[in-house]
C-alpha cells in the first residue's frame, strides 16, 4: 500500500479499502523502521499525525472527496509548523518552534493531509548533498553510500523509500530537481510567486519557491491545486490566476515542440546520463512531438552570477541570527559584541559562514558594483536566451543534473559542489517552472530529465511529464529492495 501514489492512496481512502489512520500507522512504523538507515526525518510528529488521520476518516465517512484529505505528507524543515520544532538543518535553530504555520503548510492541513513530520535538509537550504545538515547526512535508498541531493534531500529520499506518499520541498538554484533526480522521483519547481513564501525561512528571497516532490508528475499536480496561489501574506506572491492542473494532464503532445540546449550536451555530461536523455526525447517523438535544438548563450554564466546574488541575499536574510530574539545563544557572553560573535561562529556550520562571507563581501561599498550589479544584468541576459528560446519552442528538455549520485564525502571543493547545479540554476535566476522526472539509470542509481517552460506554465510542464510517464515505467521502480533487512 504505501508504495502508492497519492492518487491511488486517495481513491483507495474514499473506497474505504484502508483508513487513513491504518496508512499513517503504517508509514509511520515504516519510519520507525528504516529511518535510521537514511535519517530523512528530523523529527516526526506520531500523536499529530494519529489525531489529523483520526479527524481525516471522519471527514471521509461524512462524504468529503478532496483528493489530499487523509494522505500522509512530510514537509521539509524549511516551513514553519506550529508547535513542532522548526530547525533548517541547522544547530542556530535546534530548539526552535514556530508560533505559526507558513502558508503552504496551512493550506495542506486545511485540506486535510496528515503531517507525518519535518525532513532533513542542508543548513538554512545551503548545499547540493545534504551533508551540511547539522542533524546529519542523509542517505540515498538506491545506495546508502550514496547522497540524495539536496538541499531538499530528506524529502527526495522520503518519498523515494516510501516513508510518506508525498513531501514538499523548496529550489533556490536546483534544490527540489536536482535530489529529485538523484532519488529517482518527481521534483517540480513553480514559477517565481506561483506559490507563498511565507512562513518558509529564507535562504535568498528574489530566488526560492516551495514545490512538491512526488512519486508521479499526476501527485505533483494534486498538490499543486492546493499550495498554488496569491497570498496577501507574501507580496512577492503572484495574483495570477491559478488553473486546475489536473485537468490538462492527459492532452496530446502531438504538436508539442521541444527545445534541447546545446548548452546542456557539452563536456562534463556523463555518457549514460545523456544516452538516457536521447532515448527520452525518441519517447517524445512517438508521442508526437518535434525536437529542435536551442541555443542558451549565457548558461555559463548562470552558476558564477548565482554564487554572488544567492550568498548576498543569504547574508541579509541571515543577519537576524544573531542571538539576541530566538535561536541558538552562546554561553556566557562577555558582552553584546561578543554574544553576535560567538553565537553566530558557533551557531552556523562553514558551508552557511562561507556564503555569508562571499555574500557579504560582493554588497560591500567598492565591490556592489563589481558584482552585486553585475550578477543582476547577467540574470537579465539569462532571462532574454529563455525568453528568445520559447518563441520558437513549447518547452525545453535536457538533464537535470551531470552525473548520478555520487558517493557521501566525494566532494569537498566547495566550487566543484556549486557545479553540480549547473542545469538547474539558469532556471531559479530567470524564475520559470522546472520540472525533474525519471528518465532512466546509470548503474544502479536514478537519472533525472529536466523540463522546463514558460513563465507559470505549470500545467504545460506536468502535462509533457504525465504523458512521458504513461508510457514509460522508470518513475515506478523502487529502492526498496537495499532498505530491508
Amino acid at each position: 500500500m504505501l508504495e502508492k501514489t497519492v492518487a491511488e492512496l486517495s481513491k483507495a481512502l474514499r473506497l474505504r479499502e484502508v483508513s487513513s489512520v491504518e496508512l499513517t500507522q503504517a508509514y509511520l512504523e515504516r519510519i520507525a523502521t528504516i529511518n535510521g538507515k537514511l535519517n530523512t526525518y528530523i523529527t516526526t510528529c506520531d500523536e499529530l499525525a494519529l489525531k489529523q488521520a483520526s479527524k481525516a476518516d471522519q471527514l471521509i465517512a461524512d462524504g468529503n472527496q478532496n483528493h489530499l484529505l487523509g494522505i500522509p505528507i512530510a514537509h521539509k524543515d524549511i516551513f514553519c509548523t506550529k508547535s513542532i520544532k522548526t530547525t533548517c538543518g541547522s544547530k542556530m535553530l535546534e530548539n526552535f518552534v514556530s508560533p505559526y504555520d507558513a502558508t503552504i503548510v496551512s493550506k495542506l492541513n486545511s485540506a486535510g493531509t496528515v503531517t507525518l513530520g519535518k525532513t532533513n535538509m542542508d543548513e538554512f537550504a545551503m548545499g547540493s548533498s545534504n551533508e551540511t545538515s547539522y542533524f546529519g547526512s542523509v542517505k540515498n535508498p538506491w545506495d546508502p553510500t550514496k547522497v540524495p541531493g539536496g538541499s531538499s534531500g530528506g524529502s527526495a529520499a522520503a518519498v523515494a523509500a516510501d516513508l510518506c506518499a508525498i513531501a514538499t520541498g523548496t529550489d533556490t538554484g536546483g534544490s527540489i530537481r536536482q535530489p529529485a533526480s538523484f532519488c529517482g522521483v518527481t521534483g517540480l519547481k513553480p514559477s517565481y510567486g506561483r506559490v507563498s513564501r511565507w512562513g518558509m525561512i529564507a535562504f535568498a528571497s528574489s530566488l526560492d519557491q516551495a514545490g512538491p516532490i512526488s512519486k508521479s508528475a499526476e501527485d505533483a499536480a494534486i498538490l499543486m491545486n492546493v499550495i498554488a496561489g496569491a497570498d496577501s501574506l507574501d507580496s512577492t506572491s503572484s495574483s495570477k490566476t491559478v488553473v486546475d492542473y489536473t485537468s490538462s494532464l492527459n492532452d496530446s503532445l502531438n504538436g508539442l515542440k521541444i527545445g534541447v540546449p546545446k548548452q546542456h550536451f557539452t563536456e562534463g555530461l556523463s555518457a549514460d546520463v545523456e544516452e538516457s536523455i536521447r532515448l527520452s526525447l525518441k519517447e517524445f517523438e512517438k508521442l508526437g512531438a518535434s525536437i529542435a535544438e536551442v541555443d542558451l548563450p549565457n548558461n555559463h554564466l548562470s552558476v558564477p552570477a548565482y554564487y554572488v546574488v544567492a550568498p548576498a541575499e543569504a547574508s541579509a536574510n541571515l543577519s537576524r541570527y544573531d542571538g539576541v530574539r530566538y535561536g541558538f545563544r552562546c554561553d556566557k557572553p562577555i558582552d553584546l559584541e561578543d554574544m553576535y560573535m560567538r553565537t553566530r561562529s558557533e551557531g552556523f556550520g562553514s558551508e552557511v559562514k562561507r556564503r555569508i562571507m562571499v555574500g557579504t563581501y560582493a554588497l560591500s561599498a567598492g565591490y556592489y558594483d563589481a558584482y552585486y550589479q553585475k550578477a543582476q544584468k547577467i540574470r537579465r541576459l539569462i532571462k532574454n536566451d529563455f525568453d528568445a528560446a520559447f518563441e520558437t519552442v513549447d518547452v525545453i528538455v535536457g538533464p537535470t543534473s551531470p552525473h548520478t549520485a555520487f558517493s557521501l564525502g566525494a566532494t569537498t571543493d566547495p566550487v566543484k559542489m556549486y557545479l553540480e547545479d549547473i542545469y538547474t540554476i539558469a532556471v531559479n535566476l530567470a524564475g520559470l517552472p522546472g520540472i525533474s522526472i525519471p528518465a532512466g539509470f546509470g548503474g544502479n542509481l536514478p537519472i533525472g530529465m529536466q523540463i522546463i517552460g514558460k513563465e507559470f506554465a505549470e500545467a504545460k510542464l506536468l502535462n509533457v511529464a504525465h504523458q512521458y510517464q504513461q508510457v514509460t515505467e522508470w518513475h515506478k521502480l523502487k529502492p526498496s529492495e537495499n532498505l530491508e533487512g
